[in-house]
C-alpha cells in the first residue's frame, strides 16, 4: 500500500514553504501565494498566542492554590518560584501581543476550571475553593503576594 508523497510545499516542508511565503510577500508576488495555507497559518498565530495565555495562567494557578491550600513548606520556595517565572512569561507575552489583555477574563476562567481540576486529582484530600477567593485582574495576578495574606 503505497501512499501518494505530499504534492505541495506546505506539506513536505513547513519551514521550507514559510520562507517562500516571506519571501513572495516582501517581492509582493501576491499572484503566487499560497492563500488557503497562509490565511490558515496566520489564524493559528491568534490561536496560540491565547492558548499560551491560558496555559501559562493555568500553570500560575495550579502553584497558587499548592502554596495557599497544600500544607507542604518543604515546596512553598519551589512553588513560589514557578508563579514568579510563570507571571514574568505572562508579562512578557501581554508585552509582545497587548490584545490578549481583551481575552484575560475568558483566559482566567479557562485556566482556573483546568488548575483547579489538575490540583484536586494531585491532592484529593486538600479542600480548594471552587471560586478563586482573590481578585482576578492582572495586575493583581501578575505582582500580588496571595500566600502571604491567605484567603
Amino acid at each position: 500500500m503505497n501512499s501518494a508523497p505530499p504534492t505541495s510545499l506546505y506539506d513536505r516542508d513547513i519551514l521550507l514553504w514559510v520562507e517562500d511565503t516571506v519571501a513572495k510577500l516582501k517581492a509582493k508576488d501576491f499572484e503566487h501565494l499560497d492563500l488557503e495555507n497562509l490565511i490558515e497559518e496566520v489564524e493559528s498565530l491568534g490561536i496560540s498566542q491565547r492558548n499560551a495565555l491560558v496555559s501559562r495562567l493555568m500553570v500560575m494557578l495550579e502553584h497558587l492554590l499548592k502554596r495557599l491550600y497544600v500544607d507542604s513548606p518543604y515546596d512553598y520556595n519551589g512553588w513560589e518560584r514557578t508563579i514568579r517565572t510563570q507571571r514574568l512569561e505572562i508579562s512578557f507575552l501581554l508585552e509582545d501581543t497587548p490584545s490578549l489583555k481583551a481575552h484575560w477574563e475568558a483566559s482566567f476562567t479557562k485556566a482556573w476550571s483546568r488548575a483547579l481540576k489538575i490540583v484536586r486529582q494531585d491532592y484529593p484530600d486538600t479542600p480548594f475553593p471552587d471560586e478563586w477567593p482573590f481578585e482576578a485582574d492582572l495586575e493583581a495576578l501578575l505582582d500580588r503576594p496571595f500566600w502571604q495574606t491567605p484567603p
